[in-house]
């Protein structure tokens, strides 16, 4: 085997290498993009940018009025993965998710461009770095203070006692202050519906606040969902 070809093989292994291990960060954390995709896209990264990279090999016209730019290829390779990030992005009601996800397999991609063309140090800076604010800053994103919102439905019969007054009094003991507020009347259920957000400090001011609804006998329903990326 020759040398270049053994120099193709190693930068392949590389970025195959670097998009497994970002891409097992992914699918431990149970994303739908992970493992293989994460894998597949470094690798695919690294062998388009090799079409550029050995062009002699495949190009039979030298002459100096040909000039192929590997740039090209890179930005043609970040806008194809654009694509591929935006399918990962799922909106469900007021929350987003996918963020994350979509953002490392486009830092996957420029990964596997480094191992095409052969720029090992920064790959492996890279892929630590990566790595490291997927599982590191998730720590430190959970200690930072940081408003944290909600989605909050909360159904009444159309006679209960309760009013618009004493929901937000109920909502702000629990540690909530609310963010907007909205009413809805279903008149063939009798059903008084009120929706709004919340935000908070504190994420076990949720779970206060569920077992306080759960035990009214006034509340017929109720949903508290998180906003935000996943």
């Amino acid at each position: 085997m020759s040398h270049h070809n053994v120099e193709i093989v190693l930068r392949l292994v590389m970025a195959l290498l670097a998009g497994a291990c970002i891409g097992y960060e992914r699918s431990y954390h149970g994303r739908p993009a992970g493992f293989r995709t994460h894998t597949l896209v470094c690798t695919a990264s690294s062998l388009l940018m090799l079409v550029t990279v050995y062009d002699d090999h495949w190009m039979n016209m030298t002459t100096e009025f040909i000039r192929l730019d590997p740039t090209r290829m890179a930005q043609g390779i970040m806008t194809g993965i654009g694509f591929l990030g935006a399918g990962v992005i799922i909106k469900e009601g007021m929350s987003v998710r996918g963020l994350t996800t979509a953002a490392s397999i486009w830092m996957t991609s420029a990964i596997g461009i480094l191992a095409g063309i052969g720029f090992y140090f920064p790959l492996a800076i890279a892929v630590f770095m990566t790595l490291g604010v997927l599982a590191s800053f998730r720590w430190i994103e959970r200690k930072m203070p940081a408003q944290i919102f909600y989605q909050f439905d909360v159904y009444f019969a159309r006679n209960a006692s309760m009013n618009e007054y004493e929901l937000r009094k109920l909502i702000e003991r629990n540690g909530f202050s609310v963010a907007n507020f909205a009413y809805q009347m279903e008149r063939k259920d009798r059903i008084r519906r009120h929706s709004m957000i919340l935000r908070t400090l504190d994420r076990d001011n949720a779970s206060r606040l569920y077992n306080f609804l759960e035990g009214d006998e006034s509340v017929l329903k109720f949903r508290i969902i998180p906003t935000g990326d996943k």
